[in-house]
């Protein structure tokens, strides 16, 4: 575990504020739906609804955002942002009716696609380039420590069921943001990348056509995210003989494979071609992973169900680190220098595709599909996870920025 510590310096910091902002997540993310249906008295479609236009929002923020940041230097930016994020999650304490709870989840969403997108390039900008997946790497194991530690915050909130522990959870959401704030103010400023000179025209994500490909693929392979957390307890429950406890089992054994290995899996990745490499293996065991959630619902013994989902859940969670770790490599080393935080932004969008249409689009081809519904799944996850080979291929001669 020691070497999971970044030294003392700008990684160890990234890492905090990271932690800090992670704990209070992880207990908004098991709180959220109870505490805007019970509480703020919102029906689930309503909360669906809401929260897909939030998401929207950040989509369209996140490029911008992230331009802002390299425009005027992304600490300063992720530290306004990360205020607002705050901020939200404060509003979100007093809203009782829809239309400004829409307006919150918009405000939420534009400035928690922002921040990353800040961040990302105020890590870019800070590590050395060869460094750099390693230390997303830690910072992912940061990331998934502090969720499960946020998550057994909120299962206590979830136990008491009351609108004081529900507003205690948002609160402390909220001021872990804020502690990420303060903590990225002891960063070493990071100079802002100056305008375009007069009659060129600005450097822009969306003119970098093989970039946004990789983004497109990396859209794909994202939906692995609203897999694990909403249509594979669906499946569970509604579909397979598997006890009901078998859903906390398969979350705990993600997270912690996650903590356990991400580093050791991302050490794999050095250079563009690995990074190829590791995401088409991921686009494999993505595959392998759906026709087993699919064979778990095949027979009525609840153990050989468990034991099914067990390995299926495994060979998700060696997918997605995979998938992670080849992604980072991409989308920083095909990056230009100084545009971190309008690239990142757009790459990252794929996150807000995923928690935006991922629960809809899954729950169609899984919940309803069946069998057919997964493979096809997996065939999308497949197909993405090969293309991103001769993508990255494509994209490396233009990983600098062409001269206009």
């Amino acid at each position: 575990m020691r070497r999971l510590v970044p030294p003392a310096g700008p990684v160890r910091v990234l890492a905090a504020a990271q932690l800090a902002d992670a704990v209070g997540l992880g207990g908004y993310l098991v709180c959220s739906a109870l505490y805007f249906t019970r509480v703020v008295g919102l029906s689930a479609t309503q909360v669906g609804f809401g929260l897909t236009v939030g998401w929207a929002v950040g989509l369209l923020a996140g490029v911008p955002l992230g331009h802002l940041a390299d425009r005027r230097g992304p600490r300063g930016v992720a530290m306004v942002l990360a205020v607002v994020v705050a901020t939200a999650l404060l509003l979100f304490l007093t809203v009782r009716s829809f239309v400004p709870f829409v307006l919150v989840a918009s405000l939420y969403g534009a400035a928690q696609c922002g921040l990353v997108a800040a961040r990302q390039a105020l890590l870019a900008a800070l590590v050395p380039a060869a460094e750099r997946t390693a230390v997303r790497a830690v910072l992912q194991v940061v990331i998934n420590g502090g969720l499960a530690v946020g998550g057994a915050f909120g299962g206590l909130a979830l136990h008491l069921d009351s609108a004081p522990a529900y507003l205690t959870v948002l609160a402390v959401d909220a001021l872990g943001v804020l502690a990420s704030a303060a903590l990225l103010s002891s960063l070493p400023p990071v100079p802002a990348t100056p305008r375009a000179p007069a009659g060129q025209p600005a450097p822009t994500v969306l003119r970098d056509r093989p970039y946004v490909l990789l983004t497109a693929l990396n859209m794909v392979l994202q939906l692995h995210i609203p897999l694990i957390t909403l249509a594979t307890p669906l499946w569970i429950i509604e579909h397979t003989a598997a006890p009901r406890w078998t859903v906390a089992v398969l979350l705990v054994l993600n997270t912690a494979s996650v903590v356990l290995f991400q580093v050791r899996v991302a050490r794999r990745v050095h250079d563009l071609e690995s990074a190829g490499r590791q995401v088409r293996g991921a686009g494999v065991f993505l595959l392998l992973a759906c026709a087993a959630f699919a064979a778990s619902a095949a027979g009525s013994s609840p153990w050989v169900a468990l034991v099914v989902l067990v390995v299926a859940a495994a060979l998700q969670v060696v997918a997605e680190m995979m998938q992670a770790s080849g992604a980072w490599q991409i989308s920083f080393d095909l990056a230009p220098p100084g545009r971190h935080g309008q690239y990142q932004g757009f790459f990252g969008s794929g996150f807000a595709v995923a928690r935006m249409l991922g629960p809809l689009l899954l729950a169609t081809l899984v919940l309803e599909g069946g069998t057919a519904g997964w493979l096809l799944l997996g065939a999308a996850f497949l197909s993405a996870g090969v293309a991103t080979v001769p993508a990255v291929r494509m994209a490396a001669p233009t990983a600098t920025p062409p001269r206009r």
